[in-house]
């Protein structure tokens, strides 16, 4: 078996039950090891390269099928709900304003920082979809900490995506240790870092964590919306989800916790948070200017 680098996997050890690129192949302990990022989940694992199976393209296709449909499903009920929330928008509206003038809405600025280069072009991919401009970020996770107060400044969000990879080792302590992660401590960082620049919680709305992060610890720190509250996978698309659920809903009016976390991919499982305030804004007139 020739696992490189870029190679497509599974862990035979795990039933192959989730698909991971290989990254990078290191000598720990004097074995041959394979850093793996999930293709689908925002996990980073390590695991002895004879534990691996290539996966070749008949089965990379069938199981990429499978998350695709999972995929449509949840972006299907995401547009359901977006729909319903625009009929009560337009009807609130046109009420509350002249018949003489149409109205014009703002969703907010989003800024999406993200460990995965990848991942990133997957989430803007569907942000485009469901009609948001995003500002887009690659940063590695370790990073993050000493980049975000600049980046806040240069682009001002109202939302805050903070996101890459992350993993639990049960060798490294207890689920309570929040050294026992790969990247929750420098997520952490990162949020405390935000709200020490905006303490306010519906002034910045921040979501923060991958696969099996430190939820508590996320929370305690200042993010609204964050992973993992079980400790399991979460999806690489749904803090899209999330951010599209804020942005569409007016400012005035509070998020449901459990309306955020049902258009997921993963559910309350894998993603928590605390009551907030959408950041949609209405206003009038809007008059396109004729020639």
């Amino acid at each position: 078996m020739n696992v490189q680098i870029n190679s497509i996997v599974g862990r035979q050890s795990y039933e192959c039950d989730l698909l991971f690129k290989v990254i990078d192949i290191k000598v720990i302990d004097g074995k041959k090891t394979a850093v793996l990022y999930g293709e689908d989940f925002r996990l980073i694992a390590d695991a002895p390269i004879d534990d691996l199976v290539l996966i070749n393209r008949d089965e990379r296709s069938k199981i990429s099928r499978e998350y695709r449909t999972l995929e449509a499903q949840s972006f299907e009920l995401f547009q359901q709900e977006m729909e319903l929330i625009k009929q009560r928008q337009e009807y609130q509206a046109t009420n509350s304003y002249s018949n003489d003038y149409n109205f014009f809405q703002i969703p907010g600025r989003v800024l999406h920082i993200d460990g995965d280069p990848s991942y990133l072009k997957k989430c803007l991919d569907l942000y485009e979809k469901i009609g948001l401009t995003v500002y887009g970020v690659h940063c590695h996770e370790k990073e993050m900490p000493n980049q975000i107060s600049y980046l806040l400044d240069q682009y001002r969000p109202d939302i805050l995506v903070i996101t890459g990879h992350d993993a639990y080792s049960k060798a490294k302590g207890k689920k309570s240790d929040i050294n026992a992660y790969r990247h929750s401590k420098y997520f952490v960082k990162t949020v405390s870092e935000a709200r020490r620049k905006i303490p306010h919680l519906d002034q910045l709305v921040i979501f923060a964590g991958a696969c099996q992060s430190h939820f508590e610890s996320l929370i305690y720190a200042g993010a609204n919306f964050a992973s993992s509250p079980l400790r399991v996978n979460i999806h690489a698309l749904d803090p899209v989800y999330i951010v599209g659920k804020i942005c569409y809903t007016p400012f005035m009016d509070q998020i449901n916790v459990w309306d955020v976390l049902r258009n997921t991919l993963t559910g309350e499982k894998g993603i928590g948070g605390i009551e907030t305030k959408g950041v949609l804004r209405t206003g009038m007139p809007y008059k396109p200017v004729e020639d």
